[in-house]
Formats: structure tokens, sequence, C-alpha cells
């Protein structure tokens, strides 16, 4: 089942001119992709088309596969969901259907190359995993996961079993993150100390207390197979399709949703690795519900380069439910920080860098139009853009052999990684109760400031009436809980009995 690991790639030290002349002379090589002019690297030719499984149609899949329908062959559809799911399963008539993925890799796992992973948030490392045990390449909707722990077993799979991967945030292949790293890496603005960021979102529930009605189960829904691993609940139709996002069990929240679009950028330009001091704050902190908006830091250390020199210590903000950073001096009268669903500046001592959602639309606030050297790598797929490309780039690396491979722009050792620092956000509004900031040891996955003996509590449910007039408040906690157990919990999950990741490969 498995296959033998790429030896280590050694990168030469560089300064950063001779870096920046080499790799633009590979990343022209490299603006390419029509699949049609790539031949003899892999054990497919390009004509030649993949068996791709879908599971989690009923939403972004169909998106996803939609993109590369005509390509490539869609072999089997899984979802818990039927009635979501009517629609993309009438649209592949010749496809085999499934509700559980478990059932379609048992009985089709010699007839599928790719496997496509849409499902709610808490189910992307499960199903993604054992995919990858069994050598399929996989595409994993965002948030690749919804732990640390679940990001970097991804990172590690797709390193042991040398398949091609890729995350779904369709703004790293885009060009607006290609002129973003080049711009900041060639020194346009200088040295990068902070980063403002945010989003509109969330634009469905949060905040919400638990559902007290039990709502009997749809015969089109799998509820057992939709819970997975997390932990049983009753149904209530407030939970899926969609609203999963809201909910702790299943999702991620306005962070685990739209920093993958957002954050992207940052991290890769300023090479960025594992944060040592996090905190976050938010509004009303639920148990089970995300909270209608957060606000986090992240501080990143001075760190080398790969262009030679360090890079000096940056402060990461994110802040969602719509509140923007106050806006800086020099900014465009009337014009409207939030493009496309978010933005991002990059704070740099010659300069300022903004750019919307995905990276999109950089610009610098002084004005200037920067004319460095192009560096990355474009994804340019039949004349396509966007989403498309994104996929079609993941499926024209599916059918590349390990050594010949050109990596996707949201390959599994990128945005594991990068996952982490998404996911990392989560846990410090999670923790927030503990009142400080918080110290992380990302090589070995640990905070180091949470005693043994550290209590806390956090709000179960909170209601609001009017009585004759007058409001009436109640509020219920939980009962105190050992902090460092619980954030052990929220860095890597217990799942549910019958439920089980594979091992952690040696590294």
């Amino acid at each position: 089942m498995g296959h033998k690991k790429d030896s280590a790639r050694t990168i030469n030290k560089l300064s950063r001119k001779d870096f920046l002349g080499k790799a633009a002379a590979a990343a022209a090589g490299f603006t390419f992709v029509p699949s049609a002019v790539v031949s003899g690297l892999g054990h497919k030719a390009p004509s030649d088309k993949l068996n791709v499984a879908c599971v989690g149609v009923g939403g972004r899949g169909s998106s996803v596969i939609s993109q590369i329908e005509e390509s490539e062959n869609i072999v089997a559809l899984c979802d818990v969901d039927w009635r979501y799911a009517k629609e993309e399963f009438e649209r592949y008539p010749d496809a085999r259907k499934f509700w559980d993925w478990r059932v379609m890799f048992d009985e089709m796992g010699d007839d599928i190359d790719a496997v496509v992973v849409a499902t709610a948030d808490h189910t992307h490392a499960i199903v993604a995993a054992h995919a990858m045990t069994m050598g399929k390449h996989v595409y994993v909707e965002k948030p690749l996961t919804h732990t640390v722990y679940e990001s970097r077993l991804l990172t590690e799979l797709a390193k042991e079993y040398n398949v091609a991967t890729q995350m779904g945030d369709q703004g790293a292949s885009g060009e607006g993150i290609n002129l973003i790293t080049e711009w900041v890496q060639s020194g346009v603005i200088g040295d990068v100390t902070k980063i403002e960021s945010f989003t509109n979102r969330p634009i469905w529930l949060q905040g919400q207390n638990p559902p007290e009605e039990v709502q009997p189960v749809p015969d089109t829904l799998n509820w057992d197979l939709f819970i997975g691993p997390a932990e049983m609940r009753p149904y209530n139709e407030i939970y899926t399709p969609w609203n999963f996002r809201g909910w702790w069990d299943f999702g991620t929240g306005a962070l685990g949703d739209m920093a993958c679009h957002i954050l992207h950028a940052p991290y890769k330009a300023l090479e960025l690795g594992y944060p040592t001091k996090v905190q976050g704050s938010s509004t009303l902190l639920l148990k089970e519900s995300a909270p209608t908006a957060q606000k986090v830091r992240l501080t990143y250390p001075e760190r080398k380069s790969r262009y030679g020199g360090n890079l000096p210590e940056v402060e990461v903000q994110w802040t969602d439910g719509g509140i923007e950073p106050i806006k800086p001096e020099g900014w465009p009268d009337g014009r409207n920080m939030n493009h496309r669903g978010g933005a991002v500046l990059f704070h740099g001592s010659r300069d300022t860098l903004v750019c919307g959602c995905y990276g999109s639309d950089p610009w610098l606030l002084s004005g200037n139009t920067p004319n460095v050297p192009k560096t990355e790598r474009r994804v340019i797929v039949e004349e396509t853009a966007g989403e498309a490309a994104h996929v079609k780039d993941w499926a024209r690396a599916c059918k590349e052999s390990p050594e010949n491979r050109v990596k996707t722009k949201s390959s599994f050792d990128q945005s594991g990684p990068f996952n982490e620092m998404v996911v990392m956000g989560v846990l410090a509004v999670r923790l927030q109760e503990l009142n400080k900031e918080l110290d992380w040891d990302g090589e070995n996955m640990q905070f180091t400031n949470i005693s043994d003996t550290e209590e806390l509590t956090i709000v179960e449910k909170d209601e609001f009436q009017m009585e004759n007039g007058n409001p009436s408040f109640s509020q219920q906690r939980t009962e105190p809980m050992n902090a460092l157990e619980f954030a052990k919990g929220l860095i890597r999950k217990n799942y549910r009995e019958g439920w089980s990741l594979p091992d952690m490969p040696n590294v």
C-alpha cells in the first residue's frame, strides 16, 4: 500500500540576488500547465483520465469536480445527505453512489486514482488520511483539517506516500499571491513586522445556544455518518448542511473558513513557520458555538530567509465578524477596505502592501507599481483561472510521477503547516478564559505555560428575555475543567469509538 519516500531535497544557500535570478529562470520554465504539453512525466499520459471519487458532493465538492468533469472520470460519489447531494448524483449518472466513504474505499479502492474531500471540517482529515495510505491523490477543501495534530498528520502522510495533494484555497494559484510573494521577498516594502487582516464573515449562524428541540432524522440523511468521529448528539437541522461551520464539533467558525483564503499570502511571502505566542478574544464565547466576532494575535519569531539573511519578528492580527482594521495614514478617501470578503495589510518599513481576500489585486499605499523578477510559477490551465486552474493543476500533478512532479501551489507540505496557523487561531480563541498570552512549542504541538493545575469554565448557554418590561439574564457555565487537558483535546481531539486516524509516520 505504501510508496517509498522521496529523498530529502537540499536547498543551497544563495544570496538574494542570485536566488531571485535563478528562481526567475525556473519560474519562466514552469509557466505552463496546459495538460496537453505535459508528457512523459508520470505513470499516466496527460491524455489518460484519472478516476476521481468525491466525498461530500452536495456543497463545495460539486464545484470542485465540475472543474474536471470533462477531462477526468468521475467514478464514485459519497455523501451522508442524499437530498443535498441529489442534484450531483443525477449529474453523474454513471458514478457509483455511497453513503459511507469507508465502504466506497473497500469496494472501489482499485478503481480510484484520486479523491476530493469536501465534507464538514471535522471529517476532512480522517477521509484524506486513509485515502493517502491507499496511495490515492487527494484534494481537500479548506480548512485542511479541524485540528493542529490532523494538519501535521496529513503533512507527514503526503510525504510518506508521495501522492499529489492540494488544499482548496484557490487564491494560492492566483496571480495576486504570486505578486505579493515577489514584492515582499524582493524587499519592495522593506521589513514587515506587523500584519493586519480581517473578513466580513460569518454569514452563517454563530454564537448560538445549542438547540433544545430533538428533531427526527430525515430518511435522506445518515446522522451517524455525519457525526463521524465527533461526540454523538441528537439531530437538529441547525447543524447541517452549511451551518456546520458555526459549531465547534463540526467546523472552525469564520476564522477557519476564511483565514485559509486571507492569510495564505502573508504566510507564504513572509516564510512563516510556527508561532511562539498566541492570544485570542471574542464576543461571548460558548462551549459549542463559535463567537459572532473574534480577534487573534499570533507572534512569529525572527527567522532565516531562504533568500539569505534574517526576517524580523512579525505580529499577525486577525479579526472577523466584519470588524476592520483602522485605516492607516494615507488611505485613499472613500476606498473600501473590504475586497471580496476581507483584506490584508502588510506594514513594511518602506511601504504598506494591501490585498483583498484570496490575495487578490495587491497594491501599495504609496501608489508605486513594483517591477521585480518573476520568481513564482504561474498556474495557467487552458486559458482558465481561479478555482478551475487550482483544481486542474492538481489533476495535472496527479498524473506525474513523484520524482518529476511539479508541486501544486497548496500541496500539503505547504498547506499543512499553514493550516496549523489557521487552527492555532481557533485554539487561542477557545482558550481565552485563561486570560493570558499562550506560549506555543510548534515542534511538539503543545502549550508550555499552561500548568497541570489550571482550570477554566466556559459558558454553555446564555439566555435573555423580557419579563413585564424588564430584562432577565441567565447564564449557565460548565463545571471547572482542567485547562491543560482541555487544551490537549483541542490540539488532538479524541475520536468517537469506531473512528480512528492512521498512525503518524516516523518523522
